[in-house]
């Protein structure tokens, strides 16, 4: 009769410091509000998380998915994970923790999946596939991490938009000379600034997506391209000076900088032959569009390619990343839409206009199911172009949830907003 209670076993849900980019994603994505962060890490509520998984799949370094069995009343705080620099080793339960985390205390459905199964769960409350396509190749991520970064030399640094326009976008090339590191489109990479924060705390690593196909800005050679905005205001228009943006657009030819990555599993292209390509972007979003361009342009003669359709949205033609080299493109090779919001002279165009105004065409890859759709740019975005999408299947007469279902559920569709 006075036999303990069992103890409670609780499956932490927590983010490892040395490889979170910082990058929001999963504040932004968890439906409960449970990951909060400060100037030093991005943590879990343990009060509040319910283990749903919905975190896990956009993350792009898979910092986020790390958890150790701890007894509920001895849980890390938010105050512990905010101080951390790496984290802790697991700590032995007692016998009876155990056997309450084993049959008195079970754990909930969503924490007991393998990581495939919790990728699938959380599919159906995401806007874009939680897996990358079937016949993507092997990712290598996180190769170099904030402990041990990796030395890029910078061998080109290029404005991209005109000098006459207020945005300022640079393609700057970094190579690795001797140095593996392993790349394929539609990946990420970090970028640690010099320097310290305002409470003296060298600066978090800001993430970037490749503009260079695998085998490099230059083919044979070890090296990638960024495609780099000034930040000088935030997006209420107020003065901001980005730090690591800033840093980057002025590098000289020679100057080295300090790597991490690189990040991502699903945000890739398909490998197979007459896949095609959807994509939709704006402004620097149009980096990891420029690196699978080139990849599919660099097959051209060694391999059957599909059709590639861009939607490409900026202010003007001038503050259009890679106008000239985009217009010199073979246009049976890649279908060119541009949408242009402030052009003199025209009216006021989006890339969702576009995707209505090319509906047939657009609805005849959708039919397809060799067809992958990428979308990158400003966060918001997606909400157009998912409307853009529903209404070009439904004026056919098709089921959009179905379709949309079929592309999360085989990895064709995919955001990437920032």
């Amino acid at each position: 009769m006075n036999a303990p209670l069992p103890v409670e076993v609780l499956k932490q849900h927590l983010i490892d410091p040395e490889i979170c980019i910082r990058c929001n994603t999963c504040e932004e994505t968890c439906p409960v509000d449970a990951i909060t962060h400060d100037s030093n890490n991005y943590v879990v509520d343990p009060e509040i998380c319910n283990g749903c998984m919905a975190c896990v799949p956009p993350c792009p370094t898979g910092s986020i998915d790390n958890w150790r069995l701890v007894v509920r009343a001895e849980a890390y705080s938010v105050q512990d994970q905010l101080g951390w620099e790496e984290l802790p080793q697991d700590k032995p339960l007692p016998v009876d923790a155990a056997a309450a985390g084993e049959g008195g205390q079970p754990m909930p459905a969503p924490q007991a999946e393998s990581g495939l199964a919790q990728a699938v769960a959380v599919t159906a409350a995401a806007p874009g596939a939680a897996v990358p396509p079937w016949s993507a190749a092997h990712p290598y991520v996180n190769l170099y991490t904030h402990k041990t970064p990796i030395t890029a030399t910078v061998v080109g640094n290029y404005r991209v938009t005109g000098v006459d326009t207020e945005s300022d976008i640079h393609h700057i090339v970094l190579d690795f000379g001797e140095q593996p590191f392993p790349v394929l489109e539609g990946q990420s990479i970090g970028i640690l600034p010099p320097g310290v924060d305002a409470q003296g705390r060298p600066h978090h690593a800001r993430q970037y997506s490749l503009a260079s196909p695998r085998d490099g800005e230059r083919a044979g050679y070890n090296n990638l391209s960024l495609t780099v905005k000034r930040v000088t205001q935030d997006h209420g228009g107020a003065a901001a000076h980005g730090v690591c943006s800033n840093y980057l657009c002025d590098l000289a030819k020679n100057d080295t900088v300090q790597v991490i990555g690189p990040f991502g599993h699903t945000f890739l292209m398909p490998n197979h032959p007459q896949a095609n390509l959807i994509m939709i972007c704006t402004g620097t979003g149009s980096a990891p569009m420029r690196a699978m361009t080139e990849r599919s342009r660099r097959l051209i003669g060694t391999a059957d390619i599909g059709k590639l359709m861009l939607f490409f949205g900026a202010r003007t033609e001038r503050e259009l990343p890679y106008f000239g080299p985009l217009m010199k493109l073979p246009r049976d090779f890649i279908d060119i839409n541009l949408a242009l919001s402030r052009e003199p002279g025209q009216p006021k165009r989006y890339v969702q206009d576009l995707i209505r105004e090319r509906a047939a065409h657009v609805r005849g890859l959708l039919a397809d199911r060799n067809t992958c759709i990428y979308v990158c740019g400003l966060k918001g975005m997606e909400v157009g172009v998912l409307d853009a999408l529903r209404d070009v299947v439904v004026q056919s007469g098709e089921d959009w949830s179905i379709l949309h279902d079929a592309l999360r559920r085989e990895g064709r569709l995919h955001f990437e907003t920032y």
